[in-house]
């Protein structure tokens, strides 16, 4: 969906000026929703193929860990059976969240699994939630010609990131129609009127807004109920399965990974902790999860993307800091692609400029991400990433040019 956004926006917003001029452009969200779902089935029927190829045994079903090393397993229909296993690794991911007066029906008030299947949009939509979730589904709406307001109680969007990124994104946002509430909180909600009457509150006092579809994108629990966690006496850290750096929790022969171990809720640290716990298992382990390193990619338009400590979070763990700011307004590959607003922020260490932390927005940053991970990986400096000749034209030049900038020796800006 958001790639069928960034089409239309590209069409719409830059087009004529790139030589493309579409006449009557038509914004067919349900074909859109067709074309998301079909990807989505051909990557799950691609997991199917990969279990039976390397003889992954599968049972659908309802699961419970009845003892240590024995799952009852309850189909939708039939009887329960159990299933023997010398491991067992939790990975029941998360829920939508909602809260008194804002639950989700399915109807006016929808979750995300709702919204990824929403045919027909509608005139205008509120979305409750300015973190990563909330922006993407923003993004989409709006491309698709709904009036969208993110309701955001922190100050910025996207606020785990660094707060200059949110700030930059809710600009970009504006820039493009969509009213960006930040430092402000839903009270209650008529849904019985129509349109729906949203109240809400900040510092300038309550006011109402009036929509026909809220969505509520303010977070996700860990699915842990029914599991039979508690009878194992499986240690909790808050609502999450309490894990070590090699995803074993405190029972021995149970392992939890994904939305379920805690933060960050993210499918590529779920995934990489799958890695991890499947090594443990199978006794060729190498590496443990490192949480300090997981990246966070918003996939709006602009992309967001950050990884480590922002500013403020490395001067509180007593760092000595040196920031290298790099703006994509005169970057080459961004001018070609129309898309020149955000920059590329590293924070390293002062002394010996490790890199501590990268924060950027812009044209197909959660491309770059990357290569910030695997520099605080393997502990290199701004020194050596302005080093190594980076590709021209091409995105990655402006993490080049922020590890410059760092050492006071950009040229480009």
């Amino acid at each position: 969906l958001l790639e069928s956004a960034a089409l239309a926006e590209n069409l719409r917003s830059h087009g004529a000026e790139m030589g493309v001029r579409a006449e009557n452009v038509v914004y067919d969200m349900g074909a859109a929703v067709d074309r998301s779902r079909f990807i989505s089935e051909k990557l799950t029927g691609g997991i199917r193929f990969l279990f039976k190829k390397n003889n992954v045994e599968l049972f659908e079903g309802r699961g419970r860990i009845t003892g240590q090393g024995t799952v009852e397993v309850t189909p939708e229909e039939g009887d329960s059976y159990v299933v023997e296993a010398a491991n067992i690794v939790i990975a029941t991911g998360a829920a939508m969240m909602s809260f008194p007066g804002f639950e989700i029906d399915g109807e006016k008030v929808i979750g995300s699994r709702e919204a990824l299947a929403l045919r027909s949009p509608p005139e205008r939509m509120v979305v409750v939630g300015g973190g990563y979730v909330g922006v993407e589904f923003a993004d989409v709406f709006d491309a698709f010609g709904v009036d969208v307001t993110v309701v955001e109680m922190l100050d910025t969007l996207v606020p785990v990131s660094d707060p200059e990124v949110g700030k930059t994104l809710a600009r970009s946002f504006k820039k493009r129609g969509m009213t960006i509430r930040t430092g402000t909180k839903v009270v209650s909600l008529d849904r019985e009127a129509t349109p729906m009457v949203l109240t809400v509150e900040s510092k300038k006092g309550q006011e109402t807004i009036e929509t026909d579809l809220l969505l509520m994108a303010v977070g996700r629990k860990p699915v842990t109920d029914g599991l039979g966690l508690e009878a194992l006496g499986v240690e909790m850290d808050g609502p999450w399965v309490k894990i070590n750096e090699w995803c074993e929790s405190s029972v021995p022969g149970i392992y939890a990974i994904g939305d379920v171990a805690g933060q960050p809720m993210l499918a590529h640290k779920g995934s990489h902790e799958g890695i991890v716990a499947a090594e443990k298992i199978a006794g060729v382990a190498h590496h443990p999860m490192r949480y300090d390193n997981i990246p966070s990619v918003g996939y709006c338009h602009p992309e967001v993307a950050s990884i480590g400590l922002t500013e403020d979070e490395a001067r509180e763990a007593g760092h000595e800091i040196k920031v290298g700011k790099y703006p994509l307004t005169s970057h080459g590959r961004a001018l070609t692609s129309g898309h020149n607003e955000g920059f590329v922020k590293i924070i390293a260490d002062e002394k010996y400029g490790e890199i501590l932390g990268v924060h950027m927005i812009g044209y197909n940053v959660s491309e770059l991400i990357g290569e910030a991970g695997m520099a605080r990986a393997l502990e290199s400096t701004v020194e050596e990433i302005a080093a190594h000749a980076h590709a021209h034209p091409s995105m990655a030049e402006a993490v080049m040019e922020a590890a410059l900038a760092a050492m006071d020796r950009a040229i480009h800006i």
